[in-house]
């Protein structure tokens, strides 16, 4: 920061809470801050928000998740409904389509179908188990395609090319304060070094994402946290009819902690691993979401490593265009490709208080965008509940 006169170098700026990174679970974490009165400075390297949180299917897929993750879902989708409804995004509540073409995938939906039964009588169910015809003709399906299916109608759907940037809108016109193009350096005694000088604050928040090797390199290697590199296309299709919701298939059935924890599991897992190794050599995740535009979004894929190759080998996206034409029996223009990164380690979150003050949120697994803004609201929001006070207005930035 540029000295006063005489030398003397001018005071650190100082806020209730200072959030590195304006991802998903930094929103989060700064809408956990203001709806508590807190004053908020939110800084990301980035001059926009680019990462993980606008490279992903918009899929919010709250009943697939279970444990803890479950909890944040709940609350995410409250928050999400509320955000969509004060930031004025799109966002779809059809609920999920989960297409079944083998009598095992079938068996693992009704697994879980039985065990999130309504408890109580009157209460909508969870999973909501369909006949082969009524998947195909809210899937856009050829007929013959599926043995069964499912729909999940408490999940939901964003546009995430749009939400977060609506979000951070939304959030700034409440006060918070975001400085882009502003990298965060060495964090100690509730002093944020950045690049456009120092900033103290009562509590920071850190909310990096895959970046947490970078400021926290020791506690990345620690809890094993590395990345992960998805492949990712949108396309368009002449599709017979609109998708009834995003579609997951198979695939994405073993890879969700709801479904991978159920007896059943194995069986879909061995079956498509020996039927189609190649694709279970790309870590598949075989779903479709269709935007608001018409398009489609297609993936994915999963590379693991501490660092993600930039370059991205064709036969990723070559499976996932003929796998798009076998399943709708369409043949799909490719509009983009992209790929995304994201932080992935044993557990599904590295929640830690390195020092005090000092909390490290980050989702370490691709649920980010479903379960980030309720782990910003039960850890961020927790803390201040039970630890921080806010500023007097005098000394108010």
């Amino acid at each position: 920061m540029s000295g006063a006169a005489g030398g003397v170098s001018a005071a650190p700026e100082r806020f209730d809470v200072v959030v590195v990174g304006a991802g998903i679970v930094g929103l989060g974490a700064a809408l956990a801050a203001v709806d508590r009165g807190r004053s908020v400075l939110v800084v990301d390297r980035a001059s926009e928000i680019a990462g993980a949180s606008i490279r992903n299917f918009g899929h919010l897929c709250f009943t697939p998740q279970s444990g803890v993750a479950r909890d944040y879902a709940a609350t995410s989708r409250k928050l999400w409904l509320r955000l969509a409804r004060d930031a004025g995004f799109w966002i779809d509540q059809a609920g999920t389509l989960v297409l079944a073409r083998h009598e095992d995938e079938l068996a693992l939906l009704r697994e879980l179908a039985e065990r999130r039964r309504a408890q109580d009588e009157g209460e909508a169910p969870e999973v909501e188990l369909l006949t082969a015809s009524d998947v195909e003709e809210l899937a856009a399906l050829p007929a013959g395609t599926a043995v069964g299916g499912a729909r999940l109608p408490r999940d939901l759907q964003v546009d995430p090319r749009f939400a977060a940037d609506a979000i951070r809108d939304h959030l700034a016109a409440r006060g918070v304060v975001f400085r882009m193009r502003t990298a965060a350096g060495r964090i100690v005694g509730g002093r944020v070094e950045t690049s456009r000088g120092p900033v103290d604050a009562g509590l920071v928040v850190v909310a990096v994402n895959h970046d947490i090797d970078q400021l926290y390199p020791e506690l990345a290697e620690r809890r094993g946290v590395i990345r992960c590199g998805l492949d990712m296309l949108r396309v368009t299709a002449d599709l017979p009819r609109p998708l009834g919701g995003p579609l997951l298939t198979g695939w994405s059935l073993i890879r969700y902690s709801a479904f991978a924890g159920l007896p059943g599991s194995a069986a879909v897992r061995e079956r498509l691993g020996r039927e189609r190794p190649e694709l279970a050599a790309l870590d598949l995740n075989q779903m479709y979401t269709q935007r608001p535009d018409g398009s489609l979004i297609v993936g994915d894929s999963h590379w693991k490593g501490e660092t993600v190759p930039p370059f991205q080998p064709e036969a990723a996206p070559e499976a996932f265009l003929a796998e798009f034409r076998t399943l709708f029996d369409r043949d799909p223009a490719v509009v983009e490709r992209w790929q995304g990164v994201y932080a992935t380690g044993p557990e599904e979150f590295l929640i830690e208080e390195v020092e005090p003050g000092v909390l490290v949120t980050v989702v370490t697994t691709g649920i980010g965008m479903t379960t980030g803004l309720g782990l910003a609201e039960h850890v961020v929001g927790g803390h201040l509940d039970t630890h921080s006070r806010p500023l007097t207005e005098s000394t108010r930035p």
